[in-house]
């Protein structure tokens, strides 16, 4: 009830009326049965943005911490989170976040939609970063069809540390579904969980258009916190590379594209 009210009064007027969002490939969005939303992670606003331009209702995977801030500003997510029926994903391990799977299996297992942020957390500097396998093993073990996603405009309007965001363009697409029924049975194997991963990233990249880092984001944050102060360039984006921009490149990072289905099946 808290979804649909606070989806229809608050977030429907709200910002289709300040950022009139624009919609791509609806019509790839089933009108029923379980499927995976699986998109770029740019923005805190991403969180709204989806939701409030797909008619379904989206079940999301969030951060733990989402659940358990302090303050009246944490206790206010952490309530909307909760309202929204989101599901708290604890990041300190893979053992620590299988709960979190089983959760999520259970909504496809409903038959309802199920968004998730295969990068596990926001892109610091606007690029899209290798995707984790949890998306992979939801989609083999439900069976599920992944449908990708792309958010464009809202690390413009709200990057990270942005409290308020900017009156921009956005821009959300979706692509054609995945369908990943060939690597049924197969979801305890690694090396087809990377490559169905692998290949649900190409997809999403295709539709955004981002550079994309053959590094998980998290990592990739780190390197270009510890830069030396010497060196003029800080996580901070002292000079744009390494925050505002998309043309400079953290330490130790490598860009690359992610393998697409065929460059896969040949490796």
């Amino acid at each position: 009830m808290f979804y649909f009210l606070f989806k229809s009064v608050v977030l429907v007027p709200l910002l289709k009326w300040l950022f009139r969002p624009r919609v791509e490939g609806a019509e790839h969005l089933p009108g029923s049965g379980a499927a995976i939303i699986a998109g770029n992670h740019l923005s805190f606003s991403d969180h709204f943005m989806m939701p409030v331009m797909v008619k379904r209702r989206i079940t999301f995977l969030a951060k733990m911490e989402y659940f358990t801030g302090r303050g009246l500003k944490g206790r206010l997510v952490a309530a909307f989170f909760r309202g929204i029926g989101g599901i708290p994903v604890d990041r300190s391990g893979r053992q620590a976040a299988q709960a979190a799977v089983d959760t999520a299996l259970g909504v496809l297992e409903r038959g309802d939609l199920l968004g998730i942020y295969p990068e596990g957390t926001r892109s610091h500097d606007g690029r899209l970063y290798k995707g984790k396998v949890g998306v992979a093993e939801m989609a083999l073990r439900s069976g599920a069809p992944v449908i990708p996603c792309a958010m464009i405009g809202t690390f413009e309007a709200q990057p990270t540390g942005r409290r308020l965001p900017r009156l921009v363009p956005i821009t959300i697409r979706f692509g054609e579904p995945l369908d990943f029924s060939r690597y049924a049975g197969m979801e305890d194997h690694r090396a087809v969980l990377r490559a169905v991963t692998d290949e649900i990233m190409y997809a999403i990249l295709k539709l955004s258009e981002q550079e994309y880092v053959d590094t998980y984001a998290t990592e990739a944050r780190a390197a270009s916190q510890a830069v030396p102060p010497n060196t003029g360039r800080t996580g901070t984006g002292g000079d744009r590379g390494d925050h505002g921009g998309r043309t400079g490149r953290p330490v130790h990072v490598r860009a690359v594209r992610p393998r697409s289905r065929q460059a896969t099946r040949a490796a």
